[in-house]
């Protein structure tokens, strides 16, 4: 691995950060598509983060906003945060997640549309695996592509809201934006 972003097989990894409502988000993408994307994403959670990306993908990601990609994902971002967005169309880089997790999260991606949800167990239904409402509460929690691939949709079959890796309050302004929670009072 080198300092100028280039890791394995000459890989690229390139990231920006940007200000929304639920706080700064981090993009980071590969030539391959968008990899990873990082909830509250200032001081050391940022740099705790981009030290992640580089021991996983073997290359030090270099800030660039401008990158073709991350300025497509930004636009849509920004497009979604403002409610003129209610799907993403990005290539998407699945190298950071693998086997069941990934199988989950492709169907997540695929299969729940904005402003919808779906139980733990109903999610685990539809990948084959009746049962593992818990595995895919972990499959959940390493998504490395939040709000992009919807981890927020995914609520506990009671009704509860259920865990968010970028925390509750963050999971409750995402589903109040799609509509699935109503607006607070004050």
């Amino acid at each position: 691995m080198d300092n100028h972003g280039q890791g394995r097989d000459g890989q690229r990894v390139v990231y920006t950060v940007l200000d929304t409502d639920i706080g700064p988000l981090m993009p980071a993408a590969t030539p391959a598509g968008l990899v990873s994307v990082v909830f509250h994403a200032a001081g050391t959670v940022r740099e705790r983060a981009l030290d992640r990306l580089a021991s996983s993908l073997g290359s030090h990601p270099v800030e660039a906003p401008d990158h073709a990609l991350l300025a497509e994902a930004t636009r849509q971002l920004e497009a979604y945060f403002a409610g003129g967005r209610r799907a993403f169309e990005l290539p998407l880089d699945w190298s950071l997640i693998s086997g069941f997790n990934r199988q989950v999260l492709r169907e997540l991606a695929s299969g729940v549309p904005f402003g919808t949800v779906v139980g733990y167990g109903d999610l685990a239904d539809r990948v084959g695996r009746p049962g593992a409402a818990q595995a895919v509460g972990m499959a959940m929690g390493a998504n490395p592509l939040p709000v992009i691939v919807p981890c927020h949709r995914v609520v506990e079959s009671d009704g509860g809201i259920g865990g968010f890796g970028g925390g509750l309050e963050t999971k409750r302004k995402l589903l109040t934006l799609e509509g699935v929670l109503p607006q607070p009072l004050f």
